[in-house]
């Protein structure tokens, strides 16, 4: 059963939001990641999301550069959680993006997170966070994840006062 759907709003969008399926993935939560546009198929987008939530999806994760409706499609057709992750694709450097994405009105929010790979990472982390309240192995795989987050800066700081 796929519990988050990524969705892209453009190909090129691909290399930037790769880590987030990659991280959900390494924490064991099956996703479907696919191409879909707000604007070139809102029909695609509509239906994906229908088709979805009758196969159990719980967290829907939307990246999109230049006007990046995508999230703020997604969320007017379901009340699931979506995330929004800006993509850096225009000469705004992702500003467009950004605003477009956290500026939703009340009653249909997107969850906005950073521009490209640190965001695309941080929606997976959420989304397994949102998914971890009802699901006890998955919230011990997570307490895992951050364990050797700590454990990878106490080696940095030890190899670092090492050298030094």
């Amino acid at each position: 059963m796929i519990k988050v759907a990524v969705f892209i709003g453009s190909i090129s969008d691909e290399e930037k939001m790769r880590p987030c399926a990659e991280t959900l993935k390494e924490l064991g939560i099956p996703c479907r990641f696919t191409v879909t546009s707000a604007h070139r198929t809102p029909e695609r987008t509509e239906t994906l999301i229908r088709e979805l939530e009758a196969d159990g999806c719980q967290v829907f994760i939307c990246a999109a550069g230049m006007a990046a409706h995508l999230a703020g499609a997604v969320a007017a057709k379901t009340i699931r959680p979506v995330l929004g992750v800006p993509i850096d694709a225009s000469p705004l450097s992702g500003m467009d993006a950004l605003l477009s994405t956290v500026m939703m009105p009340p009653g249909f929010p997107v969850g906005t997170l950073a521009l490209d790979k640190a965001g695309a990472k941080n929606a997976a982390y959420l989304a397994a966070q949102i998914l971890a309240l009802s699901d006890p192995q998955l919230a011990a795989r997570l307490e895992a994840a951050r364990a050797k987050f700590r454990e990878d800066v106490d080696k940095a700081a030890r190899d670092l006062e090492a050298r030094n």
